[in-house]
Formats: structure tokens, sequence, C-alpha cells
């Protein structure tokens, strides 16, 4: 988990755009109902041109 937070906070200080302009975010989550239980994912991710970098939990 402390990980996962310390890749979270650095994706946050990429995106501030300390050399240019700054890189929005993108975020989505999903929630999955089954028979045999609930699971949630969330996932984290940054786009610049044909650049894309993401980070995902839960599934």
């Amino acid at each position: 988990m402390k990980r996962s937070l310390a890749i979270l906070s650095l994706l946050s200080l990429t995106a501030c755009g300390t050399d240019g302009e700054p890189v929005q975010p993108t975020a989505s989550s999903t929630i999955t109902m089954s028979s045999s239980g609930v699971s949630v994912g969330t996932a984290v991710g940054l786009r610049r041109g044909p650049f894309s970098l993401a980070l995902g939990l839960g599934g």
C-alpha cells in the first residue's frame, strides 16, 4: 500500500508540469458486483502527446 501511495504521489508531482504546461491526470473507477462478492478497481493516468502512463489498483 505504501508503494502505491508513493507512486501516486510521484504521478501527482509529474502532473505539475515543472518544465512546461501542466498535464491534467485522468482517473477512473469501477465497481463490479457478482455472486462471489464485490470488487473495486481504480486507475490513474497521464497522457502527453503519443505517450501515456497509467497505474491501476484492485480488480
